[in-house]
């Protein structure tokens, strides 16, 4: 095996004159074409990125428009039921500011507008992507891009359903590129219109509707592919010299183009070249340039285990480094690259044991949200066998069994919405006949665990605007968790009392307590302070609190016990009604 020490003596002592001079021009023409080209490989990458973003977004947004079509076709509803399905799409979805049902005459039937429809058909100026018929690109009052997109209705009745799509989210895509510091990225129609620009100084020019068809990347720049997918030239603008690249969108017939200053995209290879040619000459004039021009091979594979070394630092876990010499670097290189194949097992073993984990929780979790519900079912069904002839029982029985099969249902659907709430139907309720029909439903489980379970309600009914099946379902989970968080023996008090124009309730219990430094996670996602459940209860009760207006909150003392209260204004509608009565 050779040495390091004694390759590196051969290597300067086969150093000369004119191999250096040689490698030193071969070095500056090299590094300057090759860094040249890695800087606009670099830029390319970077616009045929942001060009699958935008393409994904509008192919997204159109597969939204799409699913809305297929919900309302074929299907017999009635106006007011396409109404609400428009609606309700426009509040999940904010890509579409309007959606509006066309028949075959252009005439507005249903739309999620308050006011009078402002969107039609796109005429012949449209041009079909997707299976979907694409207005051209305007400014809106907000002085953002939109286009009107439109699908066709595949039923008896016909017609259209029209969108008004909203590129804001292109917009801000866009604003997020940056190469280097003053380098941005525009995006382009097919017929030349510019929908957006990187550049604050130049967004008026989106609002003027500028024209960039004669743009020198538009008609496919000096290094265009063979296939025109991408562009790259240098030419000078208001800015001075640029180094421009594009990458085309086939499906939209847009482009994409990154502008950066040439001064600032060649500033390191410039830079380098510079670095490299004084190095040259010192070591030509001192004769140890030879030792450079060879050590620099000499020194690749430290190079490689450098850069190998770096991307697993960065979690590239698939990086391997290709070393073919056989003395101590070869060996190192060996070794590093039986070291990444262990860490990639690792790794696959920790996340395998984490879905279990998960997997686990989950499983948990779900028989603890859905065993009280069911036990109740069950002890129902035992009860309406030998009850059954008791009238009275029968329609306590109907009600018991509607309400827990509602909650179960109401779990599971926590459970799929816990990132992307439903949106909450709002009616005037008595806050007070909800907690005390809840108290009542839940007598048995308290009794059977040792416990008192007492309400205190205000006099008169406390009205406010809410979901009753959603503040339920947080009434259930505070309940729930204060029964399992108190010993025997202990109490659980319900409260309900007005303060000024807001109606407070409290769940209150002589439990265990809560530990000081766990009150402020207690209400994210997956934090349990119990041994069993996925820990939604808590996380799900606060967005619905927040989605019907009002505040949730807790107190604590560990050994003394704790106290959640919930606050939400009172209604208006609700005394007028009876006051009317």
């Amino acid at each position: 095996m050779t040495r390091i020490s004694t390759r590196f003596a051969l290597l300067l002592a086969a150093a000369a004159v004119v191999p250096l001079l040689g490698y030193g021009a071969v070095s500056i023409y090299s590094l300057r074409t090759g860094a040249q080209q890695a800087v606009i490989l670099g830029n390319l990458n970077v616009a045929r990125q942001v060009a699958e973003q935008i393409e994904l977004y509008v192919t997204g947004s159109v597969k939204i428009l799409k699913a809305v079509a297929a919900d309302l076709q074929q299907t017999g509803l009635q106006q007011w039921q396409k109404d609400r399905i428009l609606k309700n799409f426009v509040l999940q979805f904010p890509e579409f500011k309007e959606l509006t049902l066309v028949d075959d005459n252009g005439i507005p039937t249903v739309s999620s507008r308050l006011g009078a429809p402002t969107v039609s058909v796109p005429g012949s100026e449209g041009v079909a992507f997707e299976g979907v018929l694409m207005s051209r690109f305007s400014v809106d009052d907000d002085l953002l891009p939109t286009s009107i997109v439109a699908v066709r209705l595949q039923d008896e009745e016909g017609g259209w359903l029209v969108g008004r799509l909203n590129l804001e989210e292109l917009w801000r895509m866009v604003d997020r590129i940056r190469v280097g510091d003053a380098g941005y990225a525009l995006v382009v129609t097919g017929d030349g219109q510019l929908l957006a620009h990187g550049n604050p100084a130049a967004k008026s020019r989106v609002a003027r509707g500028d024209n960039l068809r004669t743009h020198s990347l538009m008609s496919g720049g000096d290094g265009a592919a063979p296939s025109g997918e991408t562009a790259f030239g240098q030419y000078s603008d208001e800015r001075g010299p640029v180094l421009g690249v594009a990458a085309r969108l086939p499906s939209l017939g847009w482009t994409v183009i990154v502008e950066q200053p040439r001064s600032e995209a060649f500033a390191i290879p410039i830079y380098l070249q510079w670095q490299l040619g004084i190095a040259i000459t010192i070591a030509l004039m001192v004769m140890l340039g030879v030792g450079y021009v060879f050590g620099y091979r000499f020194i690749d594979p430290i190079l490689a285990l450098t850069r190998g070394t770096r991307a697993l630092a960065e979690g590239r876990l698939d990086e391997r480094v290709a070393v073919e010499s056989k003395d101590e670097i070869g060996q190192l290189g060996v070794a590093f690259n039986n070291m990444a194949d262990r860490l990639v097992e690792l790794q696959e073993d920790v996340r395998k044991k984490e879905r279990q984990a998960m997997f686990g929780r989950i499983s948990i979790g779900l028989v603890h949200d859905l065993s009280h519900p069911i036990q109740n079912i069950g002890n129902s069904c035992k009860l309406i066998i030998k009850m059954f002839d008791d009238v009275e029982y029968r329609e306590t029985f109907k009600r018991t069994i509607e309400r827990e099969l509602a909650q179960v249902k109401r779990v599971l659907d926590d459970l799929r919405n816990v990132a992307r709430p439903i949106p909450l139907q709002m009616f005037p309720i008595d806050t007070n006949k909800g907690l005390a029909d809840l108290v009542e439903s839940m007598q048995t489980t308290a009794e059977t665990a040792g416990l008192r379970i007492e309400q205190e309600l205000v006099l008169g009914p406390l009205y406010i605007d809410a979901d009753l099946y959603a503040l339920n379902r947080v009434y259930r989970n505070l309940i729930t968790n204060s029964l399992q968080a108190t010993p025997p023996s202990g109490s659980v008090v319900v409260r309900s009392t007005r303060d000024g124009s807001h109606a407070v309730i409290e769940v209150a219990d002589t439990g265990y307590g809560i530990p000081k430094e766990r009150l402020e996670t207690i209400f994210e996602d997956f934090v349990t302070t119990k041994r069993r459940g996925l820990g939604l209860g808590l996380a799900i009760s606060k967005k619905i609190v927040e989605q019907l207006g009002g505040t949730i909150s807790v107190q604590s003392e560990v050994g003394v016990g704790t106290t959640f209260t919930l606050r939400f204004p009172l209604t208006k509608a609700r005394p007028q009604r009876l006051e009317a009565v």
